[in-house]
């Protein structure tokens, strides 16, 4: 059952005054907005607050966007889900196994080695050592990363997260359409469910009322902007930004079926893969059972000064969406609002 907006205020509150929150918390529970409040800057140079329309950066968040664009190319017939990426990408992955597919790449199961391995690498700004960020700023331009690399595992073995999977089905999406990705998303997901105020920025010319990601070194109470931390462009893997109320309205296009058909909406939200306990992965998108129903639907984002949550919660009818402009403050909110249930 919700709890009341006055004990979701406090136990928010708990939290800010305990990890300093900054960023958005955003529910609704069926059509109704039951809670709504933004905290901290979105520029602390030039003290400007964040607000409930502010633009975030969501990192990883955003793969169910992609896997949204690839859904729609499969339901029009361009596609199936066990195409394989040979015969639907005209670029040469000198070591990749022969079998995979669009299936694998949308679940994690590919086997492919991934440009940032979150199993092996903790760091993510280690990678921009060799690799300046300011040259990424096209799908094409990871391809160097991890283009000819050996497999890790044969296809559909098991769950590996996967950044590099995603760019693979960026780049079949743009050589399906005919389009760059971003383009893509901006016209055949944004538009289509009314995300006006979202889009993928570069860092260096973020519109107005764009929250800068923040990164603070506690050692000595500074802090950094995430500028040089993270690629400058968002795309398949991660990176667009988006308002709390136009998350809102993609979850809304999605299972209103404004942006699939329900039959393949439901391919999407299927969880087709195990990853731990009661944790599952569907087409760019995780999936909590309990007691083997499901108790949520949900999309997480981490990069360097950027936190990502939002979920929903099918039998309670509950939508909540936390972004934030630093590394961390969006589980807690999600967990402890979770727990208020």
């Amino acid at each position: 059952m919700l709890k009341s907006n006055i004990e979701i205020d406090k136990i928010v509150a708990d939290i800010d005054d305990f990890v300093g929150l900054s960023g958005v918390v955003y529910m609704k529970n069926g059509n109704d907005v039951v809670f709504e409040s933004a905290y901290g800057y979105s520029n602390r140079a030039e003290e400007l607050s964040n607000t409930v329309n502010t633009r975030f950066g969501i990192a990883s968040g955003c793969k169910l966007f992609t896997a949204i664009g690839i859904c729609q190319l499969v339901e029009k017939g361009a596609l199936s889900f066990h195409t394989r990426l040979k015969d639907c990408l005209g670029i040469n992955f000198p070591n990749f196994d022969e079998s995979i597919t669009i299936h694998h790449l949308l679940t994690h199961s590919s086997g492919i080695q991934d440009y940032f391995d979150e199993e092996e690498m903790d760091d993510f700004e280690e990678l921009w050592k060799e690799q300046p960020t300011y040259l990424l700023n096209h799908l094409k331009d990871f391809l160097p990363m991890f283009q000819n690399n050996q497999m890790m595992f044969k296809p559909g073995e098991r769950f590996h997260y996967n950044n590099a999977g995603f760019i693979v089905l960026g780049l079949i999406i743009e050589q399906q359409t005919g389009l760059s990705f971003t383009d893509y998303m901006e016209s055949e997901v944004f538009n289509r469910c009314g995300m006006r105020d979202s889009g993928y920025f570069s860092l260096d010319n973020l519109p107005k009322n764009t929250a800068y990601g923040y990164i603070d070194n506690e050692e000595d109470g500074t802090w950094r902007t995430n500028v040089f931390s993270i690629p400058i462009k968002g795309g398949a893997d991660g990176g667009a930004f988006i308002t709390a109320p136009d998350m809102m309205k993609l979850w809304e296009g999605l299972f209103n079926h404004e942006l699939l058909s329900e039959a393949y909406t439901n391919a999407l939200l299927n969880p087709h893969i195990a990853v731990k306990g009661e944790a599952y992965y569907g087409y760019g998108i995780w999936i909590n059972k309990r007691n083997n129903n499901i108790f949520k639907y949900h999309v997480i984002g981490y990069d360097p000064g950027v936190s990502f949550h939002s979920s929903v919660y099918p039998d309670l009818g509950i939508k909540l969406v936390v972004p934030s402009n630093k590394g961390y403050g969006s589980f807690d909110v999600t967990k402890a609002i979770e727990d208020l249930f």
